[in-house]
């Protein structure tokens, strides 16, 4: 295909992107918002989630330590009653020293046994706080949904048939250019990626265009880009200079003398 084929559809395609940058230009911020609101609220989740396993690990340690402390207890008692049969001093004061342990073994789990209700009741508030705001951004989230349908949906059938324009076009068109042409127009401001040369300087970043490049430009023998922004240069667009009409000069005519 001739250059100036790829340049008139590298215009065309421009025209259609343009025309769905304007529809997506009404919609404003609210598709990032939502997309941030759904973020949030998969964050609020996974820490609600977070805070549950937490808490029922508390809840499974209060109960280990129960069982412990009953378990301690029980050894406390039989340590007890075989006081009563030993034989010598020495298995008097092994059993002593372990009925102690065991005593020992009941206290610290009374006391990890507080610290985990206290833990529970701080993780309790944490859920209903992250939970409440869950409850709240998810209102808010739903609020933005029906605003952004409500915007989508007036220019849905025009989006559409640009959609199904750009895809002909893109058909038309080298993979390596349209990987080009897509890379530019996520990279410049104004999303231009082809343009023209007005009054001498780059349509899309205003830089002055020399004399040669624009000639190259009006031959089409090659595609040109600007040497300052990258952008394609499609045409040179020439702006006749308007000529005023010359005002008429009056003669005044002389006074006659005496």
């Amino acid at each position: 295909m001739k250059v100036d084929k790829y340049l008139k559809i590298l215009v065309k395609l421009q025209t259609i992107d343009s025309k769905i940058d304007e529809i997506e230009k009404v919609r404003g911020d609210l598709p990032e918002e939502v997309q941030d609101l759904e973020d949030e609220l998969a964050g609020l989740e996974t820490r609600i989630t977070k805070f549950e396993t937490e808490h029922e690990g508390l809840e499974n340690e209060i109960t280990e330590r129960k069982e412990a402390i009953k378990t301690a207890n029980d050894l406390v008692a039989k340590y007890t009653e075989q006081q009563n049969t030993v034989r010598n001093n020495r298995e008097y004061d092994a059993i002593t020293k372990e009925i102690e342990l065991q005593e020992l073994e009941a206290q610290v789990c009374e006391k990890k046994i507080k610290e985990a209700g206290y833990g529970l009741e701080k993780k309790k508030e944490e859920i209903e706080k992250v939970k409440e705001g869950l409850e709240s951004r998810t209102a808010d989230l739903a609020t933005k949904k029906v605003e952004l349908e409500t915007i989508i949906a007036e220019s849905k059938e025009e989006e559409d048939k640009l959609l199904v324009d750009r895809e002909k076009i893109t058909g038309k068109i080298e993979d390596r250019l349209l990987l080009s042409y897509d890379k530019l127009r996520g990279k410049v401001r104004n999303r231009l990626a082809v343009v023209s040369v007005k009054r001498n300087a780059c349509g899309g970043c205003f830089n002055t265009v020399p004399p040669q490049r624009q000639s190259d430009v009006k031959d089409k023998k090659k595609i040109m880009v600007c040497e300052h922004c990258g952008r394609i240069l499609a045409d040179v667009e020439v702006v006749k200079e308007v000529v005023k009409p010359k005002k008429k000069r009056t003669v005044r005519a002389k006074k006659a003398t005496s």
